[in-house]
């Protein structure tokens, strides 16, 4: 607990200029120029494999959900009879 408290005194110490910083380079131009060039690739698929695997999971989840919502609202309209 106290050197938690220690790390956040020093943490509140260090002013944001002092601070290291990291070069990124900038890369939005090249983000446009794939995501604008027209390959017939829709624009949800053009981010690569990562994608096309979030895609595919999407539409599984909601093909197996929009199934299971018919299977219950099924069950629940016709109740099982009593013996």
């Amino acid at each position: 607990m106290y050197r938690h408290l220690m790390g956040l005194r020093q943490l509140s110490r260090r002013s944001i200029s002092s601070s290291a910083r990291r070069q990124i380079d900038n890369c939005v131009k090249e983000k446009q120029k794939l995501f604008q060039e027209d390959n017939g690739i829709p624009i949800h698929l053009k981010g690569g494999s990562k994608d096309a695997l979030l895609y595919r999971a999407t539409m599984t989840l909601t093909v197996f959900g929009s199934g299971y919502v018919v299977y219950e609202l099924l069950s629940a309209a016709m109740p099982k009879k009593p013996q």
